[in-house]
């Protein structure tokens, strides 16, 4: 197992070099000029000369790349060019927000998704199943932007029982921070649920065709033990792959949510830097869900071999 997650991060490598070639060059051509927006009003020629000397804006584009390569690897992402503040600070005091956010979205999701997913498989055709149907692509086709006001509307405006937007970290106040995270999550989760229980629908549905699971039962195993024990068991490896890929769906895409309910975290933080181009700060947040991401395939991987005995001995 060790060796074969060594192989998969020295394979992750030329994927890490392509993303950052790519961040860099896309931002590189957005419109505008970060220097004009430090150099004031005034716009002071000397000033500006300045800020591009001390960024390094003035060298050449290759070179800017391999400077900020070779700071990268030293664990330095750059200084944001608005608040002045190293990148590398502000990615860990948004990171634990968004991960919060995103892991209390995802067990919404599971808690939703798989039950229900299960439930609809196993009694396909009944009112039961469409009614599951109905619901999941409900969730799917909702905008996020739009049940977020008014989930707001109806549990803070009307009812007060949940704050309309901002947050709390755990350590000050538990409970407050559980209340600010109860909107954000199911805007969040009912989504995904959606689309967790018509994956699953369908794996368990496949799975419920083969001869094992049909030997199962002519066993006289309880129908219980051969929903969850043989046939869930068998279905979960496409529930994993979907699982990891869409929470690092939310540690990158939970834009239009946190800026709903004035989350603090990396959708916010993302769209604040591209209307300020503030480039370090747009190439951090991509390169760390970049990571993110390959991370999270990995685990992926890891769990097919935990779940599925004859992976284990595969090269």
């Amino acid at each position: 197992m060790l060796m074969f997650i060594l192989r998969r991060l020295l394979s992750a490598i030329p994927t890490l070099i392509l993303v950052s070639l790519f961040v860099f060059t896309l931002q590189k051509l957005l419109p505008g000029d970060p220097v004009l927006a430090m150099a004031g009003e005034e716009r002071d020629p000397a000033v500006m000369e300045y800020l591009r000397d001390k960024y390094r804006l003035n060298d050449p584009v290759p070179l800017q790349y391999l400077n900020w390569v070779g700071n990268v690897l030293k664990g330095d992402f750059g200084t944001s060019l608005r608040t002045e503040q190293p990148v590398t600070t502000l990615l860990a005091s948004k990171l634990p927000v968004t991960l919060e956010l995103a892991v209390f979205a995802l067990l919404i999701a599971l808690l939703i998704g798989i039950p229900t997913g299960i439930i609809s498989a196993v009694r396909k055709g009944t009112a039961v199943d469409y009614g599951a149907n109905i619901v999941a692509l409900s969730g799917i086709s909702i905008p996020h932007f739009w049940l977020g006001l008014l989930l707001i509307m109806i549990f803070a405006v009307k009812l007060h029982w949940l704050p309309a937007s901002g947050f709390v970290p755990m350590g000050e106040d538990f409970g407050q921070n559980l209340k600010t995270l109860i909107l954000p999550a199911f805007v969040l989760g009912a989504g995904l649920s959606g689309i967790l229980m018509r994956h699953t629908r369908s794996a368990m549905l496949e799975v419920l065709r083969t001869d094992y699971v049909r030997t199962a039962r002519a066993k006289g195993l309880l129908p219980h033990t051969v929903i969850l024990k043989h046939a869930l068991r068998n279905a979960l490896m496409p529930i994993v792959t979907l699982t990891t890929l869409l929470f690092g769906e939310l540690l990158g895409g939970a834009v239009l949510t946190e800026q709903v309910f004035s989350i603090p975290g990396f959708g916010k933080m993302i769209v604040d830097a591209v209307f300020n181009r503030d480039y370090a700060v747009v190439q951090g947040v991509v390169l760390c869900v970049a990571i993110g991401f390959l991370l999270l395939n990995l685990l992926a991987d890891v769990l097919y071999r935990m779940i599925n005995p004859r992976l284990r001995n595969a090269s």
